[in-house]
């Protein structure tokens, strides 16, 4: 683990928009530090990754980006993004244009997904990919839980081992739901690709699965499937964890994507 920078040293937060090529535009928060990490949100936004965010900064000298996917929190999206290997595109462009190297990805649910394209992109900039309870893949016996008829509290109650922890938005509200709009533009309405198994044996970097023991929007038998279509992977589960562990337990998962570092 990297030596905590002391406190008073930390640049702020930086959001900015840019443009990629292709005309692709994206609304970026940048944590500048040393080694990169590039964050991507699952289908709740771009909230249910900034407290890790925050929280990778400030543990580890990391420069830690974190985009919202365009067309998400109301962010525009270019025609050329037709799906998710056409956002992973955009992403390593991204990477190119801000010249990084040595970048790990981090996705949780629809971003873990999208993690998983990007290491199929083979980008030399891309050292590595952590997969958090992730969604793209079919897996016989274990679907993937349709969440756009569930209430309030049945989201809760299949996002988090404790659902007392999921977090009430400022001025109330009921924690982060999923923009099934936004997801269904990139995925289709099935919200997966029958090919990215296969195609999943083409990765040629490290790769670990993270996957929350609670999780009953892709249980961990579903993670299991998926780091099991990955040749240089590690499978890691979370206890007392659900579907966003960097919400439930940020320390954990922490600790497990530091671990995948110092190997």
């Amino acid at each position: 683990m990297s030596t905590p920078i002391p406190a008073g040293t930390l640049r702020p937060t930086r959001t900015h928009t840019l443009q990629t090529d292709g005309a692709v535009e994206i609304t970026l928060q940048d944590r500048d530090r040393t080694r990169p990490f590039l964050l991507l949100h699952g289908g709740g936004g771009v909230q249910t990754m900034a407290g890790f965010a925050d929280l990778l900064a400030e543990r580890t000298h990391s420069r830690v980006l974190l985009p919202t996917h365009p067309g998400f929190a109301g962010t525009p999206k270019a025609g050329t993004l037709t799906g998710v290997s056409a956002l992973a595109e955009a992403y390593v462009s991204m990477l190119e244009q801000l010249d990084l190297t040595d970048v790990t990805v981090v996705g949780n649910s629809f971003g873990g997904w999208l993690a998983a394209e990007i290491a199929l992109c083979h980008s030399p900039r891309v050292s590595g990919a952590v997969i958090v309870d992730g969604i793209g893949i079919e897996v016989e016996g274990h679907p993937v839980t349709d969440v756009s008829g569930l209430s309030p509290a049945e989201l809760r109650a299949h996002s988090f081992h404790d659902p007392r922890k999921a977090p009430v938005p400022p001025g109330g509200g009921t924690g982060p739901s999923p923009d099934v709009a936004a997801l269904i533009g990139y995925t289709g309405p099935a919200m997966s690709d029958p090919a990215l198994a296969r195609r999943l044996a083409g990765v040629d970097i490290p790769v670990h699965v993270v996957w929350g023991e609670s999780d009953r929007i892709v249980t961990p038998e579903f993670g299991k499937a998926f780091a099991a279509a990955i040749p240089l992977s590690t499978f890691t589960v979370l206890p007392r964890t659900g579907h966003l562990p960097q919400v439930e337990t940020p320390e954990e998962l922490l600790g497990a994507l530091l671990d995948l570092g110092n190997r």
